[in-house]
Formats: C-alpha cells, structure tokens, sequence
C-alpha cells in the first residue's frame, strides 16, 4: 500500500523504511547538479576568501589547499551515502547500526537537525538582505524585511516537503541559471580591474604563503564539510546503484567548491571582500548584471537550503519516528520560516552552535571510521539485527565521542581542534571497538 502511494503521490511519503527497488531509479549526474547547484553560497565562499585574507595566501595557494581539506571531507561524505544507496535508507537509520538506536534519536539526530536549522535561517536572512539590498539598488524602496524572508523561506520549505523529486527538478533548472550567474561575476572581476590587470594581478601571485597556513585552512575546509556524512545517505538512496550514488556526490561536489574556492578566493584577492556577490555587484552600475548578481546569490540560497530542510527533516523523524516523513518536514519547516523572520535571534544563536561543534566532529569521525574500518564499507540488512542496534547505546561509539569532545574543547584554536580532534577519533574508535569485543 505504502508503495503504490508512492508511485501515485506528487508529495514523497518514504520515511525511515527502505525506498522500494522500483524508485532507484536517479544517475549519477543527477546528484552532481544537486551538489552543484548547493556549492556557490555565501557561507561556502567564507574559508577560501578568509585564507587570502587572513591567511596571507595567495590566489593559487589558497585554491590549492581548501580544494584539498574540502576534497578529501567530500570523499568522506560519498562513502557515508553508500548504505543509503544500496539498502533505500536515509543516514539517521543506518546511523542506528553504529551509534544504537537510542544513541542515533537523542545524539546525532537532535545535532543534526540543530544544525540543519541554523543554516537554514542563517542561509534565508542572508538571501533576504540580498534582495533588500537589490531593490534599494534598483528602485530607491526599503522592503520589510519579513516581506521577503517569508515567502522565501516558504518556498524552499515547500519544495523540500515534496521531497527529493523537487529537489532534482529545481537544481536541474537552477544549474545553468547558476553557471551563467558565476560566469557574468568572473567576467566583472576580469573586465573591471584593467587597471591592475585582474588575471595578471591572480596569475602573478604565484604559490606564495607559509605551509603551516595552508595547512590550517585546508583542515578548516575539511571540518566543514567532513560533517555532511550524517546525512549523504538522505540524498542517495534514490539511485540506481551504489556507484551512481557515489560518483555523482563526489564530482559534483568536487567541480562546485572548485568553482567556490576560485570565485571567493579571486574576490578576496582582488577586493579584500569574504562575499563575491557584493564585490562583483559593487563593481558595476548595470542594473542588468546587479540582477543576474543577486538572481544568482538568491538560487544558491534556495539550492542549499532545501537540501538543509529536506535531510533535516529525516533527522527530526529519527527523534520522533510516529511521524509521518511529511510531518517531520512541516515540524521542521515551520521552525525555520519563524527562525529566518528573526536575525537577531540567529546572530545569538551563533555561539551555541558552535559548540555543537564538540559533538559534530566526533560524531563525523566516528561514523566515518566505523563505516569503513569497523564494517569495511558495507552495511547489510543482517547489520540491523547485530547487538550494536539492538542495545540502546554503542558504548564504544559513546565513549570515543565524549574524548572527543573533551579533546576538541582542549586544543588550541589555532591547531586547527576539528581537524585534530577527527584524525585522532577516526583512528581511535577502532581499537575501542576491538578492545570490548575481545573481551570475555
């Protein structure tokens, strides 16, 4: 019964149960445009700008090394969406076989879905002062703020309740909207800084920047992307086989902050601004190419934040399973269209997530390293009926991310703690897993 809705229903009803084998059926480029379209943002320029600016790099240098810390998070994330493309699983359920059912509702579901909803209204309030910001530009108007904030946060919300057919379809439109809109702000910077030669001014630069520079903004690309592996598996469970899966998140991943880090890093370099869409827009009088700007900033927003509202969805089901997938994304969608109608309330609420941190990192580290050390990369049906998601708990899973925790609050900012804190985990979670199974 739950199938043939399926089939019939424009809204997506699959929750925690497994997508039948019939709606497998999405190739791999599909998910490259996704994660395409969800790269060029403004919180995603923020790591290469500041490794110009606050780092001393240069533009090859700074391209190089957040290329690199994001590359290899990104390897991370598409091995993690593997159990949702082989068994029709979203992330929180297949998390269940390594944190234990309860570990999986009230630890890594409740950070996740936090998560999810702060960037959510981080991402919408951002999209909103672009848009004023517009209009102004434009017309000479002062639009509320919650004129815009409202409709735009409604509209991602309900393209996330439909579900993952809207989510491919939106990113399929938005894609060559969203390479023509990064194409005409390289072309900005490129045709408006004649003066100092903008490609000779990039080219010039050379790979200049201390190593241990480079080395702390590339870990800091990492971590911030190396969290996305608890929820991989939300977006891959609708394709047709495990590789397409794979492939599609890597590369589509990969070529999308290749794209960012050059766009953020060129207006760094040449500007001294963390946000290209206000360096680019600030360069030129053309109402035209001020709208394709800001049209182009505002699809980006929408291409992330219905990613942010459909995975976060999943993890609030986890929390309450006797919710219907639908419920859950309306529960989750009616928070963040009241959290995007308050800035300041997102702003104070920037140090408390920030804390999450202490947990986002272990967490990731140890799923990650029981996924591909401890089940050596497969997760089968048998693993759901295993003593781990029997018990409440994985205590080895526990325990390894309270040290975590404990280690990421205790280095040094400047040692980069997140980068740290996941090496260390990664690499410990094994021998903690070992150690009580061989135990009588």
């Amino acid at each position: 019964m739950r199938a043939a809705a399926g089939r019939t229903s424009v809204v997506e009803r699959y929750g925690l149960e497994a997508v039948p084998a019939h709606q497998k059926n999405t190739p791999w480029y599909r998910f490259a445009f996704i994660q395409m379209a969800a790269a060029a943002n403004a919180g995603n320029f923020l790591v290469p700008a500041l490794a110009v600016i606050e780092g001393g790099l240069s533009f090859w240098s700074a391209v190089l090394c957040t290329c690199a810390g994001a590359w290899l998070g990104f390897l991370f994330v598409s091995y993690l969406s593997l159990p949702g493309a082989r068994l029709g699983i979203p992330a929180q359920y297949a998390i269940r076989t390594m944190l234990g059912v309860r570990g999986a509702q009230f630890l890594s579901s409740p950070v996740r879905s936090l998560t999810s909803l702060y960037w959510f209204g981080v991402q919408t309030i951002g999209g909103t002062y672009v848009i004023q910001e517009l209009v102004s530009r434009i017309s000479g108007a002062e639009l509320p703020f919650w004129v815009v904030s409202f409709p735009l946060s409604l509209l991602m919300v309900i393209l996330a309740i439909i579900g993952f057919d809207a989510v491919k379809k939106a990113t399929s439109y938005f894609l060559p909207l969203l390479l023509a809109g990064e194409g005409t702000m390289l072309y900005v910077y490129f045709t408006t800084n004649n003066e100092s030669g903008a490609s000779l001014t990039l080219g010039m630069d050379g790979w200049s920047g201390s190593f241990p520079m480079m080395l702390f903004f590339s870990s800091l690309a990492f971590v911030q992307y190396v969290s996305g592996v608890s929820a991989s598996a939300d977006m891959t469970r609708y394709a047709k086989t495990p590789a397409h899966g794979f492939w599609g998140l890597l590369t589509g991943n990969g070529a999308g902050f290749l794209l960012t880090a050059v766009i953020g890093c060129a207006s760094a370099s040449l500007y001294g601004s963390v946000n290209p869409y206000v360096s680019s827009s600030n360069q030129t009088m053309s109402p035209l190419i001020i709208a394709v700007i800001t049209i182009t900033a505002v699809i980006s927003m929408i291409s992330i934040n219905v990613s942010n509202a459909y995975t976060g969805g999943f993890s609030l089901l986890n929390i309450f399973p006797k919710l219907s997938r639908v419920q859950s994304a309306v529960l989750f969608g009616a928070a963040g269209v009241m959290l995007s109608g308050f800035p300041s309330l997102v702003n104070e609420a920037e140090s408390f997530i920030s804390l999450l941190g202490g947990l986002i990192i272990p967490i990731s580290a140890v799923l990650a390293s029981d996924f591909l050390w401890v089940k050596r990369g497969r997760l089968t049906h048998d693993d759901f009926n295993s003593p781990t998601h029997a018990a409440p708990f994985n205590t080895p899973a526990i325990g390894a991310i309270s040290l975590g925790t404990l280690l990421y609050f205790s280095i040094p900012g400047d040692w980069s703690p997140g980068f740290l804190t996941f090496m260390v985990i990664a690499l410990l979670y094994p021998l903690i897993h070992r150690k009580r199974n061989v135990q009588p």
